[in-house]
């Protein structure tokens, strides 16, 4: 799993953030998210499928 961001679409609700902290977090700044993980192990996938659902502003993607 590789998980994508979209920085210009971000609106930095901090969802992601919230749902998965060892694959999100967000900058100090702004608030848009930045990738802690980028190739999260399987066993995250949950967290991070409930990160891409919670995004308001569709920024997240994951591709296999």
């Amino acid at each position: 799993m590789k998980v994508l961001i979209d920085e210009d679409r971000c609106c930095g609700a901090g969802n992601c953030a919230l749902a998965a902290p060892e694959v999100f977090d967000q900058r100090e700044e702004d608030g848009i998210v930045t990738l802690l993980n980028p190739a999260p192990d399987e066993s995250q996938r949950p967290l991070v499928d409930d990160a891409v659902s919670r995004c308001p502003a569709a920024a997240i993607s994951v591709v296999e």
